[in-house]
C-alpha cells in the first residue's frame, strides 16, 4: 500500500463545468441486492420503512461523534476511566445509541504504546461511533500489512514511531470493534471541550496518525 492508496479530502472552487452524471445500468450485485430486498420485504422480515430508518441511522454517524467521546475522555477522568472499562457502555451514557450488538473496546495510547486497528477479515468497523470507514481500510493491503508490518503502514500516514514505542495492532472482528483513545496533544491545558473536539480527526481513532497540537507538532513523540 502507497501512500497514493489513501483518501484525501480537498475543496475545490471549479469554474468549469463538468459533465452530466448519468446513472448506468445496474450490475449484477445490484439486481441481486434489490432481488432480496423485496423478497425481505414480501416475506415480511422488515418493511421498506425499516430500510430507509437503518440508511438514514447510519448517515446520521459520523467521525465527529467519536471526537466528542474523546475530547470527554480528555477532560473527565471519571468518563475516561468508564470509557477505557466498557466503551460501549460509556458511549450510550454519552448519548450515542447502538443500531447493532457489537462490544466496543478503547484502546488507550500512551507514551510507550501506540494502537492501530484492523480488521483483518473484511471491515469491520465501530460504525455507530465513526459512521462508515474509509475506502482504505477496506483494502487488502492494508488489511494484511497493518498486521505484518505496522510500523511501515504507519510511516505511509506520515506516522513515525519511535523504536522504544510498543505498536500493538487489534484486530477488529463481527461483534467486538475497538476505537483508539489518541494521546491529549500538548498545549491544550486552557481548551474546551469542544476545541478539543475539533483537533481529533477519524484516522487518529482507528491510530493510522497521531492528533497533531494547535501548533501542527504530534502529540505522541
Amino acid at each position: 500500500m502507497s501512500s497514493s492508496d489513501h483518501n484525501h479530502d480537498h475543496d475545490h472552487d471549479h469554474d468549469h463545468p463538468h459533465a452530466a452524471i448519468v446513472e448506468g445500468r445496474p450490475g449484477y450485485y445490484d439486481i441481486m441486492e434489490r432481488a432480496f430486498e423485496e423478497l425481505m420485504i414480501e416475506k415480511k422480515f422488515f418493511t421498506a420503512n425499516d430500510i430507509r430508518h437503518q440508511i438514514e441511522l447510519l448517515d446520521s454517524r459520523n467521525p465527529a461523534l467519536g471526537a466528542k467521546v474523546v475530547a470527554k475522555a480528555w477532560s473527565d477522568p471519571d468518563f475516561r476511566a468508564r470509557l477505557l472499562d466498557d466503551g460501549r457502555a460509556a458511549c450510550e451514557e454519552f448519548g450515542i445509541t447502538f443500531y447493532d450488538d457489537t462490544d466496543l473496546i478503547v484502546l488507550e495510547n500512551t507514551p510507550s504504546v501506540h494502537n492501530l486497528i484492523v480488521c483483518t477479515l473484511c471491515s469491520c468497523y465501530p460504525r455507530p461511533v465513526l459512521g462508515l470507514p474509509p475506502d482504505w481500510y477496506k483494502l487488502k493491503p492494508y488489511r494484511a500489512r497493518a498486521v505484518y508490518e505496522p510500523r511501515k503502514v504507519l510511516a505511509e500516514f506520515g506516522t513515525n514511531i519511535p523504536d522504544n514505542v510498543e505498536v500493538r495492532v487489534s484486530d477488529s472482528t463481527a461483534i467486538q470493534r475497538f476505537l483508539v483513545l489518541p494521546m491529549r496533544p500538548a498545549g491544550t491545558d486552557g481548551f474546551n471541550e469542544e476545541q478539543l473536539a475539533a483537533l481529533v480527526t477519524r484516522d487518529a481513532m482507528i491510530g493510522v496518525i497521531q492528533v497533531p497540537t494547535p501548533l501542527g507538532g504530534l502529540s505522541d513523540d
